[in-house]
């Protein structure tokens, strides 16, 4: 029986592909178009909001600009988490790196971000078994606990600098010895124009250096440049960082 329906489904196999290429490209230009008029409305009718939704990223802006920072974003803190770690994440917006990044690789990830409407859209678009939103305002109410890693993407720049360091210690006592912090930011526009929601824009690297130094023996910050588009990112830890000599996760000849 099982021979005879695979037979049959060879022979029709030529348009059945059709179909499902016609089904595809269809279902995802209704997705584009649906998730363009989701930024539209989100983003150009006051007010701002405080996070970014980043499945209007997946489902119609990477298609667009072809851009792939919102990606690398995700992609280079997951470098630094411990495999079968505790991860904290620090605003973590709508949830989609812990979901999609960091939940796949640490045993439990503790996600907090101070806007009802970020942890709403996280619990509904990004839950995970192994993730536990958190509504938490992280200058006075950061969560409690010991974590292998620390994650604050995208967020550090929402803070004035004097908050910034009041929020550095509070990172450290939460980090296990040689635990990681990792993240991302902006540079600041030649303009010195920020964004509405920004408190802070770094001018270079050494600018977002400064903050980590005085807590992390290892510290890493590096950039990446696209049209529109200047991001840092960083890593600081007292252990190894990723790619240092010594990092498990890599061999030197």
């Amino acid at each position: 029986m099982k021979k005879t329906i695979i037979k049959i489904l060879k022979h029709f196999k030529k348009p059945l592909v059709w179909l499902a290429e016609l089904e595809s490209t269809l279902a995802a230009k209704w997705s584009s178009a649906a998730h363009r008029r989701l930024l539209q409305t989100s983003w150009a009718i006051p007010p701002t909001p405080e996070f970014f939704d980043h499945h209007i990223d997946l489902n119609h802006l990477w298609e667009k600009s072809r851009l792939p920072f919102w990606l690398e974003r995700g992609i280079f803190s997951n470098l630094a988490l411990k495999r079968g770690g505790k991860m904290l994440e620090l605003s973590c917006g709508d949830g989609f790196n812990a979901r999609n990044f960091s939940s796949i690789v640490c045993e439990s990830v503790t996600a907090c971000d101070f806007d009802k409407k970020a942890i709403a859209t996280a619990t509904r678009k990004n839950s995970a078994p192994n993730i536990t939103y958190v509504l938490a305002d992280i200058r006075n109410n950061m969560p409690a606990g010991k974590y292998d890693n620390v994650v604050w993407d995208t967020a550090i720049e929402h803070f004035t600098p004097n908050e910034i360091e009041q929020i550095m210690p509070e990172i450290k006592h939460r980090l296990t010895p040689g635990g990681i912090l990792s993240g991302s930011t902006i540079i600041e526009q030649e303009t010195g124009e920020k964004l509405d929601t920004h408190e802070y824009e770094f001018k270079d690297l050494d600018d977002l250096k400064r903050f980590f130094t005085p807590f992390f023996k290892e510290v890493t910050v590096f950039e990446t440049i696209y049209p529109g588009r200047h991001s840092l990112y960083f890593w600081a830890s007292d252990g190894k960082v990723p790619f240092q000599d010594g990092w498990e996760h890599i061999v030197r000849s």
